[in-house]
């Protein structure tokens, strides 16, 4: 294909997004994607793609007060999109100091996790209790939920595939005791635990949806709860306790431990304490 010559369209996007499929990549990475072109083609409007539209584009998110990470993400969408089209086109992304800390306004305290448990089960939500005990209990990604079944909890393990790698997670006792005892309540005999009325799998609009539901209930800043916060919230306690990176890596699933290291940020106010006790000033 022609750099000069190719427009993004429908039939591309569809392509594109079947191509991401076979590629594995996760369901949030797909939509993503499909988002962030969507408005790229949109600023196109009706243009091809050239090295200097995405970089016209990269310039518009900036001006537009864009985060550098946002930035940097929406041109993975694009890039990947251009390599997908066979396009010789790579923009460059915006070089970003590492983070040091965390930002307290997205820092999930075990206390605050533990009231969002006791108030989703209080307002009669005993399927979003046990969820977000299973996450915050195992670590999985939202998208790994699927992998909580009958036969894994009477395994007391399960083994979770994504993106090409085989991983096995093993469930606390505690954890499978009260999740049978609900699918038995809830008549169901194998399969998958988290599921609608109809039999269909928790999707993940509806995880988040019913966890931001109960945030005022709970008295917790809505910022701080989506599920990949558990995520990081387990990461935190599993370190604190283990002091075990390689091994915290291998149960995240992660590939590089430096992707597992941006998990185990301080906070801000944190990192603040730390540099006092230096001592350093008279």
């Amino acid at each position: 294909m022609e750099n000069t010559t190719h427009k993004m369209t429908m039939e591309n996007l569809n392509q594109f997004q079947a191509w991401l499929v076979s590629e594995e990549r996760g369901a949030g990475t797909i939509q993503k994607y499909l988002r962030d072109l969507a408005g790229f083609s949109a600023w196109l409007g009706g243009r091809g793609i050239e090295k200097e539209t995405v970089a016209g584009w990269k310039e518009h998110l900036l001006e537009n007060g864009y985060k550098p990470v946002t930035v940097n993400s929406m041109l993975a969408a694009v890039n990947t999109y251009c390599r997908f089209a066979g396009l010789c086109i790579k923009v460059k992304f915006l070089r970003i100091q590492k983070k040091l800390f965390q930002e307290e306004s997205r820092n999930l305290k075990k206390e605050e996790y533990e009231r969002l448990v006791v108030a989703a089960k209080g307002v009669g939500k005993e399927r979003l209790s046990l969820l977000l005990e299973t996450i915050g209990a195992t670590g999985i990604r939202v998208s790994e939920v699927k992998y909580i079944t009958i036969e894994a909890l009477r395994d007391g393990k399960a083994e979770i595939s994504l993106k090409g790698k085989i991983r096995t997670i093993l469930l606390p006792g505690k954890l499978c005791r009260k999740l049978l005892k609900y699918a038995r309540k809830q008549k169901i005999a194998s399969g998958e635990i988290f599921i609608t009325k109809s039999g269909k799998g928790l999707s993940r609009k509806q995880i988040w949806a019913e966890m931001k539901a109960i945030c005022k209930k709970a008295g917790v800043e809505a910022s701080k709860v989506f599920p990949h916060n558990l995520r990081h919230l387990f990461a935190r306690i599993y370190y604190k306790v283990t002091r075990d990176v390689a091994k915290l890596a291998d149960l995240l699933g992660h590939s590089s431990i430096e992707t597992t290291r941006i998990y185990l940020l301080s906070t801000g106010e944190e990192h603040a304490r730390q540099l006092e006790g230096l001592g350093l000033v008279r």
